[in-house]
């Protein structure tokens, strides 16, 4: 019975990790369902990314304030759950503070920097839980994220919360325990934060705190491994696919649109003929119908999506009223991907449901209303680009489906007639200067 707390734990830990484990996977095939596309090219501007957006996250600080809030809540997250590797090893080898030996001093000095970054996330998570439910900010009251997206991130804030708090707790517990001189609660050294909360304490009796303290613990690892777990069903998913995604991002200038070159031929070999080969295949489909027809990147810009709204409040088409969010978008994409992948569990490989992501999930009126000015791709902290969906698709509605309004068409026909958006001779083009 002596070991039964370890075996409790070694069975929590490999069910939480195999369960992660599990998931990762899964999401790491959907985005491989995606076409292939090389982006390994200039490594050293790809890691100054991985640096500045994903750790620095440069992006977020054109708003300061948020920006500062939103590190605080990252970066001390992060920090923090540092301390995990020694709770895990303590609930392995049956210890307490097992690093207290080896560090000295520095252990109460590093506890106390958890404390500090803990109070400053638990205060943060209060703020944005404020921002998003009282003071209701424009982007987090959008239809868009009505129904479980809205529920969704403020569960991760509440949890946050109850996890600082568990800390904070845990340590306030200790403190007092070491105080009374327990064999199994060895003297750190005064804790910044938590020794403030060991007066509430006194009146308890050491059993009822060793109780106490022991509940505070399970509960902080468990709430970590549920949080682990809880993430990959999560828009906070990109807590782990930021870094990824901003070393994968694109290198060329924004505005740039990529042509097919299949059609670049087209072109091409109706000016000049005699280049033109005998044995030329047409392109499997034009643009893209489904997730199928994007590339892995897309993919990846889906599930790395963190829902902040800021591509939406950035777009001049959604801001006129219009129906294009570009947010909307991404968690469509997202959904459908998900959707995707829980065919491919129960059948083994896809099998077609007569849906696509163009029709079922983003509609032709969404996808019109782009002007494919960029705002989004500029807006996103995370280097996501919605645009590439979008055009993606409407190249699919029109070299498809000919599905384009009359006044597209218009421009269309001037285009292939006469090399030009208006309708005038490509023989006619200098009669302006004919007076000079």
């Amino acid at each position: 019975m002596a070991f039964l707390p370890q075996i409790l734990f070694l069975i929590l830990t490999a069910v939480a990790i195999w369960l992660f484990s599990k998931k990762a996977i899964e999401i790491k095939r959907n985005i491989f369902l995606g076409k292939p596309e090389d982006l390994n090219n200039h490594p050293q501007e790809r890691w100054k990314n991985l640096f500045l957006l994903a750790l620095g996250q440069k992006k977020m600080f054109k708003n300061p304030l948020v920006a500062i809030m939103h590190l605080v809540v990252y970066a001390g997250f992060i920090i923090i759950n540092i301390e995990v590797l020694e709770i895990v090893l303590d609930g392995i080898l049956g210890t307490h503070r097992l690093f207290l030996p080896f560090l000295g001093a520095a252990y109460a000095w590093l506890i106390n920097a958890f404390e500090v970054l803990a109070l400053l996330v638990l205060i943060v998570c209060v703020i944005f839980l404020i921002r998003r439910n009282i003071i209701k900010l424009k982007r987090f009251v959008s239809k868009d994220l009505n129904g479980w997206p809205r529920s969704d991130a403020n569960y991760i804030l509440i949890t946050e919360i109850v996890l600082m708090a568990l800390f904070l707790k845990m340590n306030a517990i200790d403190q007092v325990l070491q105080t009374r001189g327990l064999e199994h609660y060895q003297p750190t050294g005064a804790f910044l934060i938590s020794s403030q909360l060991t007066p509430l304490l006194e009146g308890y009796s050491s059993e009822a705190l060793v109780v106490f303290e022991r509940i505070c613990w399970w509960l902080h690892i468990a709430g970590i491994f549920a949080f682990l777990n809880y993430l990959p069903y999560s828009k906070h998913l990109h807590i782990m696919l930021a870094f990824p995604n901003a070393y994968y991002a694109r290198l060329e200038p924004q505005g740039k649109m990529h042509n097919m070159v299949a059609i670049q031929n087209e072109v091409l070999y109706a000016m000049q003929p005699e280049l033109a080969p005998t044995d030329a295949a047409p392109p499997a489909r034009f643009g893209a119908k489904d997730i199928f027809d994007l590339s892995w990147k897309n993919l990846l810009d889906a599930y790395s999506c963190t829902e902040c709204g800021r591509c939406t409040s950035a777009c001049p088409a959604n801001t006129t009223g219009k129906l294009l969010s570009p947010r909307k978008i991404m968690m469509d994409t997202r959904d459908r991907l998900e959707e995707v992948g829980k065919n491919i569990n129960t059948n083994k490989n896809f099998v077609d449901d007569g849906k696509s992501l163009l029709h079922n999930y983003i509609s032709v009126e969404e996808l019109r209303a782009c002007t494919t000015c960029n705002a989004c791709v500029e807006a996103c902290p995370v280097s996501i680009s919605p645009l590439e969906i979008i055009l993606e698709l409407r190249r699919s509605l029109i070299m498809e489906e000919s599905n384009a309004p009359q006044e597209w068409n218009g421009t269309f026909s001037n285009i292939e007639n006469n090399f030009a958006p208006w309708k005038f001779s490509p023989d006619d083009r200098d009669q302006w200067a004919s007076e000079l």
